[in-house]
C-alpha cells in the first residue's frame, strides 16, 4: 500500500504516519527526515539541500522531489510506504505522480486530516521542546511534570520562535495557500479520505485503520 498523509502543522500528521507505518508494514517518508538522511550520506542532492537550509531558505522543489525519487526506490519502500510532509504543492504531486509511473506504480489513497485553524492555534501555542532530548510537550494535552523541565532527561524545555501565535497564523496561511489546491487534485483522483482530526489521538488512529482495512 502507498499512502499520502495530508494536513496542517499541528494536525497530527507524523503522530499518525508512525502509527500507520506500524500497523501495515509500510516504509515512514518524512520530508524532514529525508533531508537529514540525504545530508548524513552526503549524498549529491543532500549536500544542495543542506546548503539551502544553512542559509535559511527553502530547498527548492527540485531538490526536495529528487531526494524524494531516491528514497521511495529503496528496498524498504518496495512493500509500501507513506509520504508525511510531501507533496506540498500541486506541483510536488505532479512530479510524483510522474516518478510512480515511470514505476508502474500509483498512489493507493491520500489521507487528509482535517482540523480548524482556531484548534491548529490552540495545539501549536502550547507546545514546548526539550532543548537535550527534542521530547515535546503540551500545556494542555501533554504538559511535563516538573513546569519547564523535560520528564525524560530533566532538560530545559523552550518555545520554538515559529510556534508563536504571529508566526503560527503565518505558517498556516502558507499551508491553506499552497496544499489546500491538493484537496480539490486528490478528489478529482477519487483516492481522497478525509478524518475529522479534532479528537484524541486514539480515536483518530484507530478510525484510519478501519478506514484502511474496509
Amino acid at each position: 500500500m502507498r499512502l499520502i498523509l495530508l494536513g496542517a502543522p499541528g494536525a497530527g500528521k507524523g503522530t499518525q504516519a508512525a502509527l500507520l507505518a506500524s500497523e501495515f508494514n509500510l516504509c515512514h517518508v518524512a520530508t524532514g527526515d529525508l533531508f537529514r538522511e540525504a545530508q548524513n550520506k552526503g549524498t549529491e542532492l543532500g549536500l544542495l539541500a543542506k546548503s539551502y537550509m544553512e542559509k535559511g531558505q527553502l530547498v527548492p522543489d527540485s531538490v526536495t522531489i529528487g531526494l524524494l525519487s531516491e528514497r521511495i526506490k529503496e528496498p524498504d519502500c518496495e512493500t509500501g510506504f507513506i509520504l508525511d510532509g510531501f507533496p506540498r504543492s500541486l506541483v510536488q504531486a505532479k512530479a510524483l505522480d510522474r516518478i510512480l509511473a515511470e514505476a508502474g506504480l500509483l498512489i493507493d489513497y491520500v489521507i487528509y486530516i482535517k482540523v480548524a485553524e482556531a484548534e491548529l492555534i490552540r495545539r501549536l501555542g502550547g507546545r514546548w521542546i526539550c532543548r537535550e532530548c527534542q521530547a515535546p510537550y503540551h500545556t494542555v494535552t501533554s504538559p511535563p511534570k516538573k513546569p519547564g523541565k523535560c520528564d525524560r532527561c530533566d532538560g530545559e524545555l523552550y518555545q520554538r520562535a515559529d510556534d508563536n501565535v504571529n508566526t503560527i497564523k503565518d505558517r498556516l496561511k502558507v499551508y491553506f495557500d499552497q496544499t489546500e489546491p491538493l484537496i480539490d487534485y486528490y478528489q478529482k483522483k477519487q483516492n481522497l479520505l478525509q478524518i475529522n482530526g479534532e479528537r484524541g489521538i486514539d480515536k483518530v488512529g484507530q478510525e484510519l485503520v478501519a478506514m484502511l482495512e474496509s
